[in-house]
């Protein structure tokens, strides 16, 4: 080991400087100081675990503080205004500012490149239609063929799934306020119906997951009190059925003995001191024809209430299995929410969420074209969720073929979020997704409450300002052929002639499956509603 190398030159000079200083009676700073280094580097030299303190005893110290700072750095000084990683600044921005009453206009044109491949715009109406009061809503669970006892209207802009545990209390009830003011619903996430979430009296959709948190007994099986116990809520407005989520399809989950509260084992059903385990399968049905028996006993239960399943799309078969149990059975929910793969999550592994899970727009075009060509869209509403922020990325999904949208980051940032993306770490820097009492308490509910409000009433201003610039008067009248998409420098495509788009009853016909798209002539004749497994004779 030559200790002249360059790599020992911050170890030397600590050496040399507490020499030094003992030598001429230097202020007792400058020796105590030059110790604690000395003491560091010799620390880094006899230690084995790091190969690079090691060999850059010291220096390697600031490489990694400059590192544990690095998302910070490319977020304060280095980042671009319109590049999304996972969401860009000007789509933070344009939600902080809808949701502080700023300004949310920009001066001199746009930044996006309008000649790149993937830009997407409107077409505008030279003839503008009159713009109309922004509450625009749907009813869910009202279709004259399948009667419900209590249907819901609901708005086209709502809170996305996001159970307490992943976020905080403070964060919940300002979601749940928020919601409350400005007459949207709130999904629960599968982490069941908390204190926080009653205390202000918002609209809930109540996600029941695979560890039937909320409805369970002791084993972890599905209990029926305790379902029709909660359900029986009036806050409580419809059911949903988590079959998968975007970030992480087909991944179960563990939330840590040492992670469960009292407040959560409560909320959840858990035992204290037990890992509280989230299967990656549900225990209380098997087969696609099982699932909606399911899904029937649960809207019984609830009395009439609407219900219906969320799912990110993944074996095609397997979708196609469900709705042929519909078309078996004649249960049809009254939805379907549709988790795009771009979807985000407290925490998951990086391959699932970088590589599992259909995209929205795939997942989106699959479930509305499967309901069109089995005859069954009209029954059945479909939800759609994946980083949608803006009144565009609304318009946009529904004209791709949903009736609602739901967004959970964009209400994340309404409360204060900033992107650090430290949710799994329990640091969070807001107080939005963390158990920690002290920084929670930085989040102030009644303000947060206002901003939630805030940010869906804006949106939903410029989403009505939108449709009424291409001559509509409500967000269900958009269809494909109001959405542009660039292909190429000197190509542009209707999204009605780019993407496919099925004919009613079209999947029912077996002659006509040969001129399908591949994804319904290879799969459909797989699908069966007694497996989720392919029929491969």
């Amino acid at each position: 080991m030559n200790l002249l190398s360059p790599r020992y030159l911050a170890l030397n000079a600590a050496v040399v400087t507490l020499l030094v200083s003992l030598a001429l009676g230097a202020p007792w700073e400058i020796p105590a100081v030059a110790a604690a280094l000395t003491a560091v580097g010799i620390s880094d030299l006899l230690q084995t675990r790091r190969a690079l303190r090691r060999n850059y005893p010291i220096m390697a110290h600031f490489r990694f503080f400059f590192e544990s700072i690095r998302p910070e750095i490319r977020q304060y000084f280095l980042e671009d205004d319109t590049v999304a990683e996972p969401f860009s600044r000007n789509q933070r921005s344009i939600v902080y500012q809808r949701a502080k009453l700023d300004t949310d206009k920009r001066p001199f044109g746009t930044q996006l490149d309008v000649y790149a491949p993937g830009y997407e715009w409107i077409n505008h109406s030279i003839a503008p239609a009159p713009e109309q009061d922004h509450d625009f809503r749907i009813t869910i669970g009202n279709h004259p063929d399948c009667p419900r006892a209590q249907p819901y209207s609901a708005s086209v802009f709502n809170i996305s799934a996001m159970s307490f545990g992943a976020l905080s209390a403070n964060a919940i009830k300002a979601l749940n306020g928020g919601a409350k003011q400005g007459g949207f619903m709130h999904d629960t996430g599968e982490g069941s119906i908390s204190p926080h979430h009653r205390e202000n009296g918002g609209d809930l959709i109540w996600e029941i997951g695979s560890g039937y948190f909320g409805c369970r007994n002791d084993d972890g099986s599905f209990s029926e009190e305790k379902f029709a116990a909660n359900a029986a809520s009036p806050q409580v407005k419809m059911i949903e059925l988590k079959m998968s989520q975007g970030a992480k399809p087909g991944h179960g989950g563990v939330l840590p003995a040492a992670k469960i509260t009292p407040e959560i084992a409560l909320t959840r059903g858990v035992a204290m001191g037990v890992d509280c385990v989230s299967p990656s399968r549900h225990s209380a049905f098997g087969t696609p024809i099982e699932m909606l028996e399911f899904i029937e006993r649960l809207r019984n239960l609830s009395g009439g209430k609407p219900t219906g399943f969320k799912l990110a799309i993944g074996h095609p078969w397997e979708f196609f299995g469900i709705v042929k149990a519909m078309l078996a059975t004649g249960i049809v929910p009254d939805f379907i929410v549709v988790d795009g793969g771009e979807g985000g999550t407290g925490a998951a592994p990086v391959e699932f969420t970088d590589h599992v899970g259909t995209p929205l727009q795939e997942a989106l075009l699959l479930v509305h074209n499967t309901l069109v060509g089995a005859n069954l869209r009209d029954k059945i509403k479909i939800g759609a969720s994946g980083k949608i922020i803006t009144a565009f990325d609304i318009a946009r999904t529904l004209a791709l073929g949903a009736d609602w949208c739901n967004s959970a980051r964009g209400f994340m940032f309404a409360l204060g979020c900033i992107q650090s993306q430290s949710c799994h770490t329990d640091r969070c820097p807001t107080g939005v997704a963390t158990q920690d009492k002290s920084r929670q308490r930085a989040l102030v509910v009644p303000d947060k409450i206002q901003r939630v409000a805030n940010f869906h009433e804006n949106t939903m201003k410029a989403l009505a300002q939108l449709i009424a610039a291409a001559g509509l008067t409500h967000p269900s009248q958009l269809r494909p052929r109001h959405l542009v998409r660039r292909i190429s420098a000197n190509q542009v495509k209707l999204a009605s002639t780019l993407l496919p788009y099925l004919e009613p009853g079209e999947l029912l016909d077996p002659s006509q499956l040969s001129r399908l798209p591949p994804v319904f002539g290879h799969y459909w004749p797989m699908a069966q509603a007694e497996t989720f497994d392919p029929y491969c004779g």
